[in-house]
């Protein structure tokens, strides 16, 4: 059974820290998209999703951030992905989502993103 943690901290107005521990794929991407649908309900369009802990994403798991990003991007936020694994990495780019997710090393790296 695939076991996914989230836990969400504030950073600053409409700004979160995203952090996934665990695998997201089909039996758990429903949880990630929830969770993104309550920021986005509370007005947090800035998300940092912290990635290094994801051991395995499928394109289930990469969907949720697929649709998810036009949403933040037309309330002037986006999505920054946070020392994402090599496994996400290479899921993002065999799909051609590289281009279009920008990446971090740190927290820092990323609030500057969005200035």
């Amino acid at each position: 059974m695939s076991i996914l943690s989230i836990e969400v901290k504030r950073v600053s107005e409409g700004m979160a820290h995203v952090k996934v521990v665990g695998s997201l794929d089909a039996a758990t991407y429903e949880k990630m998209e929830k969770e993104i649908d309550k920021l986005f309900a509370n007005s947090y369009y800035k998300l940092i999703v912290h990635l290094e802990q994801v051991q395995y994403i499928s394109s289930a798991g990469a969907g949720v951030f697929i649709s998810a990003i036009g949403t933040a991007q037309d309330h002037n936020g986006n999505i920054v992905l946070l020392k994402p694994s090599a496994q996400v990495k290479d899921v993002f780019t065999t799909l051609g989502l590289a281009e279009i997710f920008p990446y971090a090393d740190t927290i820092d790296e990323a609030v500057r993103s969005f200035s």
